[in-house]
């Protein structure tokens, strides 16, 4: 009873201390966070850490990209994503799942794909250990999207990219976002791209942060917003 309890208060914690002071008030979200269990997503190595304000890193671990992102950063981008629950989701980097949870657990269908087929497997078995069914994860390189199956209401790229592939900006419906980590070492930007019109897009850049670059990303785009 005491374990159960200190997981909860470090659940509380996390929500109170990390996300609430990072500008996530969102309550569909706050909710969410207190109910989906991270701890369960986590490589029991690591799950200790489940609740920290860090990336945890994934095996096998083979390039930095193999991460969960901070707790923080999942929260807000979850919040300025701002999906309804009629929506399709492509999320690229599948991780351990739990990104693709807490996507799912507000829109109607997701889709995932992962590079890495050892993490393909990972991100699949805790969805279905979570009972989470509306969620689809593909071993596959998530570099081009998947444009037999868009268009899509809202896409997460799930790490860094140097820019957003223009090919990316086209799997959108018109009204759909796009939400990426763009930049360079030092300097990254949480970077919100909207399909405005069949041919224009825009994009906000609301606040700083950092991540490990994915794979496969070209560098750079010649396509500028």
């Amino acid at each position: 009873m005491k374990a159960m309890m200190n997981v909860e208060q470090a659940r509380f914690n996390m929500i109170e201390q990390q996300i609430r002071t990072w500008d996530v008030l969102d309550d569909r979200v706050l909710r969410l966070l207190a109910l989906l269990r991270r701890e369960n997503f986590v490589p029991p190595e690591h799950r200790a850490l489940a609740f920290v304000d860090m990336q945890i890193p994934l095996p096998p671990h083979t390039h930095a990209s193999q991460c969960m992102l901070e707790p923080k950063v999942e929260a807000r981008l979850l919040q300025e994503l701002a999906l309804q629950g009629h929506e399709t989701v492509l999320e690229i980097g599948a991780g351990s799942g739990y990104m693709a949870a807490l996507l799912a657990s507000q829109a109607r269908h997701v889709v995932t794909l992962e590079i890495e087929p050892a993490l393909a497997r990972f991100a699949r078995g805790n969805l279905q250990r979570a009972g989470i069914t509306n969620v689809e994860v593909r071993e596959a390189d998530g570099s081009q999207g998947i444009l037999a199956d868009a268009p899509f209401d809202a896409i997460l790229v799930s790490g860094a990219v140097a820019s957003v592939p223009r090919g990316l900006l086209e799997q959108l419906k018109v009204g759909g976002r796009l939400a990426a980590i763009v930049g360079d070492q030092p300097v990254m930007q949480a970077t919100f791209v909207t399909r405005a019109e069949q041919d224009g897009w825009r994009t906000e850049q609301p606040w700083d942060t950092m991540a490990p670059r994915l794979r496969n990303f070209p560098v750079p785009s010649p396509f500028k917003f």
